[in-house]
């Protein structure tokens, strides 16, 4: 097989898309991932609280692939508001610290007009590369 489907355990499962595709040479595609819990639901509407639960998400699935955050090679970021980004660029080091580190690898910011998911404010897509065990 050229590629493994990655799904963490316990998540709902994903409905017309991967949430991670891993490939033969050890490069995770991790799908866009939004401030929605492993059920689905979103408990918060607060763009650093979504933000972080993304970059959870995003953990989540490296995490069931065998990777780690220094793993990541590349991130891109679809926000609704970019005022409200900008505004809090603070707030938004510290989340990102908070769960990733002081990993930092490639980024893209792009603001779009929406979201699938109306409740989303953001969405972010990573890809990975782990290596090969043994």
């Amino acid at each position: 097989m050229t590629h493994e489907i990655i799904q963490p355990e316990g998540w709902a499962p994903a409905k017309g898309y991967a949430n991670g595709v891993l490939t033969a040479d050890g490069t995770l595609y991790v799908g866009g991932q939004i401030g929605w819990e492993a059920d689905q639901v979103f408990r918060t509407h607060d763009f650093i609280g979504q933000m972080e639960q993304a970059l959870q998400n995003i953990m989540a699935v490296v995490e069931a692939a065998g990777g780690g955050a220094e793993h990541l090679v590349r991130l891109t970021w679809y926000v609704t508001d970019k005022a409200e980004y900008l505004r809090r660029q603070s707030e938004v080091g510290q989340a990102y610290r908070h769960v990733l580190g002081r990993n930092f690898p490639a980024m893209t910011m792009v603001v779009v007009a929406g979201l699938v998911e109306d409740e989303a404010l953001l969405e972010i897509e990573a890809t990975a590369v782990i290596p090969k065990q043994g």
